[in-house]
């Protein structure tokens, strides 16, 4: 085992391929950098890291992430000022994060100075794949994944933590209509809701893709409960906009702890904009949308940003929400890219210089 994360393995590829790579037309997640992190657990302990060329693994058919779905995973960014430098954006809430939902899995904790010497070693090396401009980034995916090579139900005693990365520009395009989900349900009260386990995200494709079949993009999940509360929009945390008052649902074992979430919501206060942050109803979002208070609704997330939403149905009752020439949404997702492209002030310390 390794107790210094200066003692990480490099192994550089002969040849990038960047140069076969057209950033002006790239799919979400689907190009991939020429490097990865690696570090496996076994003997009860993480041994020494490595950062190798991109390729795919060996795994057993026996790996007990096949059979019971022991896998965690995080997303973060990287963004290049004017000026080259590299920034990530509150990269201790990932860490910690991946740590929280890791225990909920049963997976052993990742050590800190693993975390970042490994990030900020692989980042340096794939520099060249962070563009500068606006909406332009590098997308970085941390996740962990149970080996052990056993069928028996049981956690694993051995692990893999690997951090890729993918150069990314807008996640979503175009209006975004949506669901307001009735029957089926994201996580439920003692479940694994709050963690970022592999499952939750499986989960949410056939019913997304029954929304889709009726022409919309996403669902807003409801609680499992009574269907009554508004919680998660698909991927992201919601916001919603009634009157000039901005309201979302608490974290608790069902939600999500988003890290752009949070944010958002100390930018409201910066911005002396109201927040609350409660349960909020189906039926006092409908009832907003008819009587023309309810004035947007956003989804917030890492590899969105921000993302408007147009309209939605709950019920057979469909709502299409105002144009609005001065929206929180673009609003805030100014101010907080600005901070994450370093163009303006960084009152909360939320940058991180790589």
């Amino acid at each position: 085992m390794s107790d210094l994360p200066n003692d990480i393995k490099i192994s550089k590829v002969s040849e990038s391929k960047i140069s076969n790579v057209d950033f002006n037309k790239l799919d979400f997640g689907k190009i991939f950098t020429d490097h990865m992190f690696v570090c496996d657990y076994k003997d009860g302990a993480w041994q020494t890291p490595e950062i190798m060329p991109y390729q795919p693994l060996t795994i057993a058919p026996s790996a007990r992430v096949f059979h019971y779905g022991q896998a965690v995973f995080e997303g973060m960014k990287a963004f290049k000022d004017e000026d080259d430098q590299i920034w990530l954006f509150r990269p201790e809430d990932n860490h910690d994060r991946i740590n929280k939902s890791s225990h909920r899995m049963a997976i052993p904790e990742f050590p800190k100075d693993f975390f970042f010497e490994g990030l900020t070693q692989l980042l340096h090396l794939e520099k060249d794949w962070i563009q500068k401009g606006k909406g332009n980034s590098l997308y970085i995916r941390p996740f962990v994944i149970a080996t052990e090579e056993a069928i028996s139900a049981s956690p694993a005693s051995t692990y893999k933590f690997m951090i890729i990365c993918s150069p990314a520009q807008s996640y979503y395009a175009g209006e975004v209509k949506v669901l307001f989900a009735e029957k089926f349900s994201r996580a439920a009260d003692g479940g694994v809701g709050f963690a970022k386990a592999a499952g939750n995200y499986g989960a949410q494709f056939y019913p997304t893709s029954l929304a889709h079949a009726k022409g919309y993009q996403q669902i807003i999940w409801t609680d499992a409960s009574t269907h009554e509360y508004l919680e998660e929009a698909g991927t992201m945390n919601i916001f919603f906009r009634v009157g000039d008052t901005l309201l979302t649902a608490p974290n608790n074992d069902r939600i999500l702890d988003g890290i752009t979430r949070k944010s958002l919501i100390q930018l409201a206060k910066d911005s002396n904009i109201k927040v609350e942050v409660r349960r909020v109803t189906v039926a006092e979002i409908k009832e907003a949308a008819k009587t023309g208070e309810l004035k947007e609704i956003f989804g917030a997330g890492t590899a969105a940003v921000i993302n408007p939403i147009s309209g939605f149905e709950h019920a057979g009752d469909k709502f299409d929400l105002p144009k609005l020439d001065n929206s929180y949404a673009t609003f805030f997702k100014e101010k907080l890219m600005n901070i994450q492209y370093n163009v303006s002030e960084d009152p909360h310390g939320w940058r991180y210089k790589v």
